[in-house]
C-alpha cells in the first residue's frame, strides 16, 4: 500500500502536465476541437466537459470591481464568510425584482475563513470580532446564458481553486442543488438592501 500513493501521484501530475500541454496546443491550432489522443477522432470535448457541459471555463475579467449582493456565514463543511457579487447585469435584475435573470448575467461567490480578529479584540476590550482570513473554497460563478446551458436551468456553473478550475466533473452537483430553488431561477442568495 505504501508503493501505491508515488505511484497514484506520479501518475496524476503526469497526466495534467499531458492535459494541460494538450488543451493549449488545441488552443494555438487552427483546429480548436482537435481528437483527443486517448480516444480517436470521434471525441471532440474535452473530459471534463464531457463530464459535465454546463461548466464555466474562464474566470470573468475584472469581478472583484462588481458590486456587492450580499454576504453570507457558512457553518458545517465549509465554515467560511462569502461575498457575492454581480455584474451588472445581474445587478439590474435583482434591483428590478426580475422573477428570471437574463443571458449575460454573472453572479460569483468569494470565500474565506472566519477567523477572530486579534486585534479588534483588544481594542474591544473583549472578544468580539470576527474577519476574513485567508481566502478558501475556490472562487464559484454562475453564468446565465439559457441556450448554452438549457440543459441546467440556463445556469453554467464553475469553481476555480488559485486560477484554475476543477474541472466539469466535481461541478456535476451543483444543478441538483440548485433546482432546490427552481422558482428563484435556481439562485439561492438575496438582494441585501
Amino acid at each position: 500500500m505504501k508503493n501505491t500513493f508515488p505511484s497514484l501521484a506520479i501518475g496524476t501530475v503526469l497526466a495534467l502536465a499531458f492535459s494541460a500541454a494538450w488543451q493549449k496546443s488545441s488552443a494555438q491550432s487552427d483546429h480548436p476541437q482537435a481528437p483527443s489522443p486517448t480516444t480517436g477522432p470521434a471525441e471532440t470535448k474535452p473530459d471534463n466537459e464531457k463530464d459535465f457541459p454546463a461548466h464555466v471555463t474562464e474566470i470573468p475579467p475584472d469581478y472583484r470591481d462588481w458590486k456587492l449582493i450580499s454576504v453570507a456565514r457558512e457553518e458545517g463543511s465549509q465554515d467560511d464568510i462569502r461575498a457575492v457579487l454581480g455584474n451588472d447585469v445581474a445587478i439590474k435584475a435583482y434591483r428590478e425584482k426580475a422573477a428570471v435573470f437574463p443571458d449575460g448575467a454573472i453572479i460569483v461567490r468569494i470565500a474565506w475563513s472566519y477567523v477572530s480578529s486579534e486585534d479588534n479584540n483588544r481594542a474591544f476590550g473583549q472578544p468580539q470580532s470576527h474577519v476574513a482570513g485567508t481566502p478558501k473554497n475556490g472562487v464559484q460563478f454562475m453564468v446565465k446564458d439559457a441556450v448554452k446551458y438549457a440543459a441546467t436551468g440556463g445556469w453554467g456553473y464553475g469553481q476555480f481553486n488559485d486560477g484554475k478550475s476543477i474541472g466539469g466533473a466535481k461541478l456535476k452537483s451543483c444543478y441538483p442543488c440548485h433546482q432546490a430553488i427552481e422558482s428563484r431561477d435556481f439562485v439561492f442568495t438575496r438582494y441585501a438592501p
